[in-house]
């Protein structure tokens, strides 16, 4: 909120012009005092083209590292000790050696940024130590502590903090919080790191800002923009090329065409990538090139390709000590395994590739590595194996939204207190500013009273104002909250509840924390394949339409939550079995039975569902609602593996307590085949609609 100048609000008399010109000169003097700083900066700071040296060696990455160092040491000469350009000269000094491992001058370095000589220049030395903290934890895998080491990155601004600065913790925070599941904080910082690299007028910097941001839409499902913004980097490269950003870019825009479906586009961009990553020599590239190459041919069920390029990446990540390049290059060399029948072997790989995921803290990664396990078990006849896989992925997805759901609040409620405090801080200053002006005016003659009356005057009647206002905005807030609260629990594609709803709601069916009512779990048969064939348009309208066929047919007050991408829950309260499987047939047929339109093309649709009434038969038992979705997720995986189109139903679990059921539906199929656990299978509609493009009139 903007501050005017009160003193020429005053009447226009004698003494009224007298008081103008006394503060008149009072913020002068101030005004001048301020600027002395910023001149004697600029008369010090160094010469234009040491910067350009900076930020060319800068911009080579890690590409020859030891010989970057070498560069940087002796422009280091050129700087004057403890000034700004020496604070960005160490940030790219210490994340070099940051890369190559060398701990003991990294630690010397972080030790001379806490004893930084000059007072004004202590809080960017405080940044840059908390930059390359960050950067050595997330090469040591450990993200969540990496993302620490960045909170309060707010507090820096331009112009007290170089732009390259900012430009990089903007980007390493998006990157850790796009690895980690945060993907709308990811997309929030990296659009700032883009704002501020902009400004700088760097083309490399817009350029590397634009790859990641393009990363973190993938993350976000969010394929069109991705490919936009890919574009548009692809176009600031070309007019400035180097192999970093070439690299970058071909990697980018291979993963985008594969999530769009553009086969051709995608192996010809990560064959680009591989070829950069091979010319530039750098072994950390060409890993994770060759992991990115092998993940192409393996979705194209090129497996003896896929695994000889997962093969060849496997030891120069390990050699690099790349661990997100290793899990990539274990994951395809494992998947390709179990395609070529050979099963226990694959499984290992892929196994080892999701715990190095989980050391590291990139949920989204081991998630998606228990995803494709199950497929691939799946479709070698491993049904019990994959059951266990797709288990494994919910309980990860689960767990990451539930962060996400907790990180949500907790920011919530730190902005609102950031704006109370600053509210409060901008009160105290007025009253500040009143409190000087009294004690400027006891000085005066007392022919200038009768005008310092009048200014005290004018400054109750502000600061009353300044009351009013901010009891004003804070309501304003409160009402604001309310609806970006009410707005975060719907799904703003489908308009269903999303999870967040879903916690909050569920408390009503579950009394002391057990659930009463029937739990279905629908997801969407080859849901993917859609995207992939018809483009994620055509899977938006399904999912709309399926969001509508599923409310039509459920009661009002029956919940309706989009549980995941293309996953649907639903909780009803009765609990008579009967009900249950007609509902959960009704569901089926009310998928199934009809194709689904988008524009000129007939859509066929099927679900797989998994659904169970609780307290479970025959005993009665009580579980909680986390746990009644387990058991649930397990009989819709073992409808998917047994066809899809299906809905598995329990009907009863032979067990005297909690833990032993949970025991037995942890092998659910084999106990089904025992005996031990009675489920009623229900079968879709056979639909003779065809998924297809109707032909263009010419």
């Amino acid at each position: 909120m903007s501050t005017g100048n009160f003193a020429g609000k005053q009447s226009p008399t004698r003494v009224g012009a007298a008081l103008c010109v006394q503060i008149l000169c009072w913020v002068l003097l101030l005004g001048v005092q301020g600027l002395v700083t910023p001149l004697a900066r600029a008369q010090t700071a160094a010469p234009a083209s040491v910067l350009q040296q900076l930020d060319r060696i800068e911009r080579r990455g890690n590409l020859q590292a030891r010989d970057s160092v070498q560069q940087l040491l002796l422009l280091q000469s050129q700087l004057k000790p403890g000034s700004q350009e020496h604070l960005q000269l160490l940030f790219v000094k210490g994340s070099l050696w940051t890369r190559l491992r060398e701990e003991a001058q990294v630690s010397a370095l972080l030790t001379q940024l806490a004893a930084w000589p000059e007072p004004s220049l202590q809080p960017q030395a405080h940044l840059v130590g908390q930059m390359l903290k960050a950067r050595r934890l997330a090469l040591q895998g450990q993200l969540d502590a990496a993302k620490k080491e960045l909170t309060g990155l707010a507090a820096y601004t331009p112009p007290s903090t170089p732009l390259p600065l900012l430009v990089n913790a903007y980007q390493m925070l998006g990157r850790l919080q796009s690895d980690t599941g945060q993907v709308e904080l990811a997309l929030a910082n990296l659009h700032m790191a883009l704002k501020l690299a902009e400004s700088s007028g760097s083309l490399w910097r817009r350029a590397a800002a634009r790859i990641d941001l393009a990363d973190a839409y993938v993350q976000a499902l969010q394929f069109d923009r991705a490919e936009q913004t890919v574009a548009d980097a692809l176009i600031d490269v070309e007019q400035d090329p180097d192999t970093t950003l070439l690299y970058s870019v071909h990697t980018m825009r291979g993963i985008v065409y594969a999530e769009l479906g553009r086969t051709q586009l995608a192996g010809e961009a990560k064959q680009e990538a591989l070829r950069v990553a091979r010319h530039s020599g750098a072994p950390d590239r060409v890993a994770l090139a060759l992991g990115n190459f092998a993940d192409f041919h393996l979705k194209q069920g090129n497996y003896l390709e896929a695994l000889k390029y997962a093969e060849e990446s496997l030891p120069l990540a390990r050699q690099e000590k790349e661990l997100s390049s290793e899990a990539v290059a274990l994951a395809n060399m494992g998947l390709a395994k179990i395609a070529l029948k050979r099963i226990a072997e694959g499984k290992r790989d892929v196994l080892a590739s999701t715990e190095i995921e989980l050391k590291r803290g990139a949920l989204n990664g081991a998630a998606l590595g228990f995803k494709e396990l199950g497929l691939y078990l799946e479709k070698s006849g491993d049904l019990a194996g994959a059951v266990d896989a797709y288990h494994q992925h919910r309980k990860l997805i689960d767990q990451v939204l539930r962060e996400e759901t907790m990180k949500a609040v907790l920011d919530a409620q730190a902005n609102y207190d950031d704006e109370r405090r600053d509210k409060e801080l901008e009160l105290l200053n007025r009253d500040m500013r009143l409190k000087n002006e009294q004690l400027l005016a006891r000085n005066l003659q007392l022919k200038l009273w009768a005008a310092l009356a009048g200014c005290v005057l004018l400054f109750g009647v502000l600061l009353g104002l300044a009351y009013q206002r901010i009891r004003k905005t804070n309501q304003s807030l409160a009402h604001s909250n309310a609806a970006l609260r009410k707005q975060s629990e719907r799904d703003p594609l489908t308009g269903l509840s999303n999870r967040r709803h879903f916690q909050a709601a569920i408390k009503r069916l579950a009394d002391q924390g057990k659930l009463s009512g029937t739990v279905f779990l629908i997801d969407i048969d080859h849901f993917k394949r859609i995207n992939d064939v018809h483009g994620h348009a055509a899977g938006d309208t399904v999912l709309v339409e399926i969001a509508q066929r599923l409310r039509a047919t459920l009661r009002e007050d029956d919940l309706v939550v989009r549980w995941g991408g293309e996953e649907f829950l639903i909780v009803v309260e009765a609990t008579d079995p009967d009900y249950a499987y007609g509902l959960a047939q009704r569901l089926l047929d009310q998928i199934g039975a009809q194709a689904v339109t988008h524009g000129a093309m007939q859509i066929a649709v099927t679900a797989s569902i998994g659904f169970a009434s609780f307290p479970v038969a025959p005993q009665g038992l009580a579980l909680s609602w986390e746990r009644a979705i387990d058991l649930v997720d397990t009989v819709m995986y073992m409808a998917k593996a047994h066809g899809r189109n299906k809905a598995y139903g329990i009907e009863s679990i032979e067990a005297s307590d909690e833990a032993a059921l949970l025991a037995l539906a942890g092998r659910m199929e084999a106990a089904w085949h025992e005996g031990q656990v009675r489920l009623r299978t229900l079968t879709g509609p056979v639909s003779s609609t065809v998924s297809h493009e109707a032909a263009v009139p010419a």
